[in-house]
């Protein structure tokens, strides 16, 4: 079972889980608006070889919500203090949706870091003109996971609201435990998301600032593609392709939440990458 812990620097309060069986280090890196406990059955099934630990990032779940600095500067160095706490010079990093694109800046930006890389539908790899950011209030309304933001005026109707969402198609006990535990309930009785309106903000903003790749990136990477997921044409591919010189692809089951809705079939995918790279590192 994961053990909740707790990396406090002058600058935040990163709170994560760890399961701490294995060796092998493993960070675990959930997308938008989502929180550590997405890993849960992930790290069940891997902890009896790996050591694997998944943080809430900054203005999500328990962790720190700063008013401003989203940046991927300042979500990297958080990072990179976890990692010095747990006396882990690098890992392998798995990073969903926007921290796929984080993971892929964080790869060229200190390679050493990484031992290998694991990019679950990535979104936003590109830099963006200036002008989508006049989209970007349009682009809240309509995207179907921040509906989930609320506020909702009952615990209930934001259950209702939740179970029309992708990621908890099939309503699990599991999927029921991570909502319930992405809200907070306000002084006005109302039922909000702990992940806050200026992470948001600052979030979008940074995407659209720095392109994810502008350099070739040699680490061992498996980019997971899930078939109802964001990335379903070759053109989205293209630049994990070019710039990933050393790049396994692999479909799985499902949509953007694979890992929710098909986890059996993700998990695998996930533990067979990890379980022959590090064996094929030992016989080098």
């Amino acid at each position: 079972m994961a053990v909740r812990q707790s990396l406090s620097t002058s600058e935040i309060q990163l709170s994560y889980l760890e399961w701490n069986q294995g060796k092998e280090p493993v960070l675990l890196l959930h997308g938008l608006a989502d929180h550590a406990l997405v890993w849960s059955v992930l790290g069940d099934d891997l902890a009896d070889e790996f050591h694997v630990v998944a943080p809430d990032m900054r203005g999500h779940g328990e962790s720190s919500k700063p008013d401003k600095d989203y940046s991927f500067v300042s979500s990297i160095a958080d990072l990179e203090a976890l990692m010095d706490k747990l006396g882990w010079q690098n890992a392998h990093i798995l990073g969903h949706s926007w921290t796929g694109k984080l993971a892929a800046i964080w790869a060229r930006k200190n390679p050493r870091r990484f031992r290998s890389m694991i990019l679950v539908d990535p979104i936003f790899i590109w830099k963006f003109p200036s002008l989508v950011k006049l989209t970007f209030p349009f682009l809240y309304q309509v995207l179907p996971f921040l509906k989930g933001m609320g506020p909702f005026a009952t615990y209930e109707t934001a259950v209702a609201q939740a179970k029309l969402l992708n990621q908890y198609q099939g309503w699990t006990p599991l999927q029921e435990q991570i909502f319930r535990e992405s809200l907070v309930q306000k002084a006005d009785r109302t039922w909000v998301s702990k992940f806050t309106i200026a992470a948001r903000d600052g979030i979008f903003d940074e995407v659209m600032l720095e392109p994810g790749f502008v350099s070739a990136i040699d680490i061992p990477t498996l980019f997971i593609q899930p078939e109802k997921g964001v990335n379903r044409f070759d053109w989205q591919l293209q630049p994990y392709k070019k710039y990933l010189k050393n790049l396994q692809l692999t479909q799985v089951p499902g949509n953007h939440w694979a890992f929710l809705v098909e986890p059996e079939k993700f998990n695998q995918t996930v533990r067979t990458f990890l379980i022959k790279l590090c064996h094929d590192t030992k016989r080098r």
